[in-house]
């Protein structure tokens, strides 16, 4: 295996300016300067792209930038000691000490072991001291060697899956077993995106903990150096789980009833003893967060502490919609496809066309009349499951399997009692939350297996559609068609208004929560969409053209209008934005975005603004949630659709140009401030 560190990729009491990506841009120069990565600007956008995901900095003026990159040709580990020291985001005070860890694309096992086990030896005090009172580079590469050599690592407690945090000596005394058999018991999973280096810290800080609480904890490390899952019989005996982790954890109904605190992984490094702490209490606490259970992989309910009752709302909804999504994708292009085949009146005969007719015996019209018709009922079909499926999986999403019954029983409540899209998201939560409220309550052992098939589905169904069919079905219902008809009204101004609104909405943030909140509110409404109320369709027009805009707008500057203002990089990743663009995938604009948000974010709101308001302004429908230019047959005018995207893209670019050759960019990520110090 090559040196992942020599004396030539350390730097000694370096002044690498008071910004972090101006010290990650200079580290990324140093690896590409010796030979280990085919491009410095590559690999500084892979890296600082994933620091935009969690800060790096960790407490004792660490940071530890890390990711996987195409640019790395060999795995790579750089160490900066720097004075002045540099804000990462740590809670207690900036970095003096910086490690940067490249790793391949496809780094092999054993380098991405030898990664972890530096970052592991981080959280050691001596260890960390060492490095500070290191008086030259090769006194820093014996340091990180030793700490990374597999015959001198100590087996910390976290290591692997199911190892206690703390154990007995060899041969332990009957008072030693007693006081280890008093011990409380817990478990941990710890991940991170990229599982390089935060997996492994959180899981030794919470070790330590662990270790200063007198509690014995097992720690599950779901990172890129392996994972091996807890023992069951480990699982079983513990009261309580700790979730420090920014990805799904891998086979969550392991852990199903189990008490949970959840937090990102950075917390479990910055305040392990506050999580040991919590993972007590939510142990002896009846009314704690528990893992969902349900006999499969399940969403795990955040803790109340992390997620408050805003978020568990928006993620609900935002699970339902993107569930209901594929009913109303399919349904709605089958409707568009037997407009196109039988004519706008298939509406009234497609029916008794599908039951009298078949292909041997074709109605007036012929094959195309047929086709149009069987492709409108089968779409109205697809359809006709908006309401109960965006209920059911918004349930599902709060109370797990238990709650998708009672959810698409109260959809259907909904779209009975003509609440729509309305009534099925109040519908979903208050079948979501009697769900999740059943499935905490203790019932005795014989009873528990008839909960989740039998009595919560039974109660929730009722409490949630009673209360649709008694009290709010009605209410809804009237302001559902109050909604039509103002959306049914608009034109001119107000039209064009809502239109701005909406495009700006969507290229805000190119696929982030405003962006879905956007989509979210014209899919929903899609299905309200007809020939006398074609609104709806005008607002999905809107929003999905608009969402084209930034990746097609990032393609056209950066590889027709002004090629040299961006970096190799970007010029590749906008030669694949005009596909991404074409086909209405907003985060194709996301690199762009990343790389320079100050100047990209305004131009791409403004340019999709324009876009908005020109389908508003024009009437332009659109019965399909999503395809871009390949479903142009549900898109009526369709060259108006285009010229729409067309002009919203042109004043993008021509934004983003400008702001590049007009306005200074800071040097928090200019290109020129990354000259490396020769080192102390």
């Amino acid at each position: 295996m090559s040196q992942l560190i020599t004396p030539d990729l350390v730097l000694l009491d370096a002044d690498l300016g008071t910004d972090r990506a101006g010290v990650i841009r200079a580290l990324t120069n140093l690896v590409a300067e010796q030979g280990r990565a085919t491009a410095a600007e590559s690999l500084f956008d892979d890296a600082w792209a994933r620091e935009q995901l969690t800060d790096t900095g960790v407490p004792g003026g660490i940071a530890i930038p890390h990711c996987r990159s195409e640019a790395v040709t060999e795995a790579t580990l750089v160490m900066a000691r720097l004075a002045p020291a540099v804000d990462f985001g740590a809670a207690d005070a900036p970095a003096d000490l910086i490690f940067l860890i490249a790793a391949p694309a496809g780094a092999d096992q054993e380098h991405l072991t030898v990664l972890s086990a530096l970052a592991r030896s981080l959280v050691n005090p001596e260890f960390v001291d060492s490095l500070r009172a290191a008086a030259t580079r090769e006194e820093i590469v014996a340091l990180v060697e030793q700490a990374t050599a597999p015959e001198e690592k100590a087996a910390p407690a976290a290591a692997g899956a199911g190892a206690a945090a703390a154990t007995a000596s060899e041969a332990p005394s009957q008072d030693a077993n007693s006081d280890a058999a008093a011990r409380p018991v817990l478990i941990a999973v710890t991940a991170c995106p990229t599982g390089i280096a935060h997996t492994y810290m959180a899981a030794d800080s919470l070790a330590a903990a662990a270790e200063r609480a007198g509690v014995e904890l097992h720690v599950e490390t779901q990172g890129s150096s392996g994972s091996t899952p807890l023992d069951p019989a480990v699982i079983a005996a513990a009261s309580a789980v700790i979730f420090a982790v920014d990805v799904d954890v891998r086979d969550k109904a392991r852990f199903a009833g189990k008490a949970v605190v959840q937090s990102p992984v950075k917390r479990g490094i910055d305040a392990p003893d506050t999580m040991i702490a919590e993972a007590l209490a939510a142990a002896s606490d009846p009314n704690a967060t528990r893992v969902a259970g349900g006999g499969a992989a399940s969403e795990t309910t955040s803790s109340t502490s992390d997620e408050h009752f805003g978020q568990t709302v928006k993620r609900a909804l935002l699970t339902g919609v993107s569930y209901m999504i594929p009913f109303v994708a399919g349904g709605g292009l089958l409707i568009a496809l037997g407009f196109l085949l039988g004519g706008y009146l298939i509406t009234e005969t497609a029916g008794s066309i599908i039951v009298e007719n078949s292909l041997w015996n074709l109605p007036e019209g012929g094959i195309a009349a047929y086709l149009g018709a069987a492709a409108f009922q089968i779409g109205a079909a697809s359809m006709g499951f908006l309401v109960p499926a965006l209920a059911g999986y918004i349930a599902y999403a709060i109370a797990d399997r238990p709650g998708i019954a009672p959810g698409f029983t109260a959809g259907a409540v909904a779209g009975l009692m003509g609440a729509g899209f309305l009534g099925g998201i109040v519908g979903g939560l208050l079948a979501g939350v009697a769900a999740h409220w059943l499935a905490q309550r203790k019932t005795a052992a014989w009873f528990r297996g008839l909960m989740p098939v039998v009595v919560i589905p039974l109660l929730a169904s009722i409490f949630a559609s009673g209360l649709m069919v008694l009290i709010l079905g009605g209410p809804i219902a009237s302001l559902t068609v109050a909604l039509n008809d103002f959306l049914n009204g608009l034109n001119g101004a107000s039209a064009i208004v809502l239109g701005l609104i909406l495009g700006a909405m969507m290229g805000f943030d190119l696929g982030g929560p405003v962006n879905k909140v956007a989509y979210s509110f014209a899919v929903a409404g899609l299905g309200a969409g007809a020939i006398d109320n074609q609104g709806p369709w005008m607002i999905m027009a809107a929003v999905m053209a608009s969402g084209m805009v930034a990746p097609l707008a990032m393609a056209l500057a950066s590889t027709v209008l002004a090629r040299r203002l961006f970096s190799p990089v970007e010029k590749e990743n906008g030669k694949a934005a005009w596909l991404l663009g074409a086909s209405f995938i907003s985060e194709g604009a996301i690199p762009f975005a990343a790389a320079d948000p100050l100047r990209v974010i305004p131009a791409s709101a403004i340019g999709s603004a324009v876009t908005g308001a020109i389908i508003m302004a024009f009437g332009v429908t659109s019965q399909a949630p999503h395809g871009g230019v390949f479903v142009f047959f549900a898109i009526n005018p369709f060259p108006m659709f285009l010229v729409a995207i067309v002009a919203g893209t042109i004043v993008t670019a021509l934004i983003v140009v400008a702001l590049k050759r007009f306005v200074r960019k800071s040097d928090a990520v200019a290109p020129a401030a990354a000259q490396v110090p020769v080192a102390a």
